[in-house]
Formats: C-alpha cells, sequence, structure tokens
C-alpha cells in the first residue's frame, strides 16, 4: 500500500518510529517531511499536503503527526473525502477503518510513545472497511454534509 507521512515541528519526534513501521511492512512511502524540529511548521499545511495527495491518488492512506493528533485530525477532516482521526489505542486504530473507512491516522508524538505509535500504524494499515450497509449509508450521509457544506 501506498501510505503519506507528514509531521509538523513537534511531531517529527516520532517521524523515525513511523517510517521504520511503515518499511518493514513493505508499504511505499510517498514522505511530505517534516525532518527537524529545528523550525515551526504549521500542521494545517502538513495536513493539506497529506490531503492532497490521497485526493489525487498519490496515496491511499496517510499517517499525520503533530504534538497531540488533534490538531492534525482536525485541519485534515476539513478536506473533501478524507477522513483522519487521532488514535492513541488500537481499537479505535482499526474501527475507525472497519467502520468509518478513515483515511488518516493522526497521532500526538507528546501523548503515545515510539512503541504504541508502531501498534497504532500497523493496526490501521491492516484494517479494512466492512462495507456493511449501515456503514455504507453512513459514509453517503458523511458525503452529503461536505457536498452542502463546500456549497455554502
Amino acid at each position: 500500500m501506498k501510505i503519506a507521512v507528514a509531521f509538523d515541528h513537534r511531531g517529527v519526534h516520532l517521524r523515525q518510529e513511523v517510517l521504520r513501521t511503515l518499511r518493514a511492512g513493505e508499504h511505499e512511502i510517498l514522505d511530505l517531511g517534516t525532518y527537524t524540529d529545528d523550525v515551526r511548521i504549521d500542521y494545517p499545511d502538513k495536513a493539506r499536503e497529506l490531503g492532497q495527495a490521497i485526493q489525487h491518488g498519490s496515496a491511499e492512506r496517510g499517517v499525520l503527526v503533530c504534538g497531540s493528533g488533534v490538531g492534525a485530525a482536525v485541519a485534515a477532516s476539513k478536506m473533501r473525502g478524507i477522513r483522519a482521526s487521532v488514535c492513541h489505542d488500537v481499537y479505535s486504530a482499526h474501527q475507525g477503518v472497519e467502520h468509518d473507512d478513515m483515511n488518516v491516522l493522526c497521532l500526538g508524538s507528546e501523548v503515545v510513545g515510539a512503541s504504541l505509535a508502531s501498534d497504532l500504524v500497523r493496526t490501521f494499515l491492516a484494517a479494512r472497511f466492512s462495507g456493511g450497509d449501515r456503514y455504507v449509508e453512513r459514509l453517503r450521509k458523511v458525503e452529503a454534509m461536505e457536498r452542502e457544506m463546500s456549497n455554502g
């Protein structure tokens, strides 16, 4: 699977572990940076880059990391077709994909350590959307909200 990854200046502290986990799973990585915490990089900018990569088909899913994961999830979810959520437990990481077709995992580098981050990334990428009728109907409602909100 092709995975886009992006980190703000605080999220970069989980960078090596996230990349190591993706490489171990033999995923193709679209690395959108950040590489250091020397310069402030705002999470909305990284969310936009990652979201556009998914929207344009350059990646199937994404992992977006900021300090708490919350800002990244808020920003990424503003984009049409992006279903991002902060997950700091493995249940949410797989259930978000299985029931909600989540395509962006957001993590907080100040909340989870390297070991848990690795577990969360593996769990997120192993999960598949169940496609059940009630889940599909809910996604249609979300998509209708996106269309209505973007048209004013």
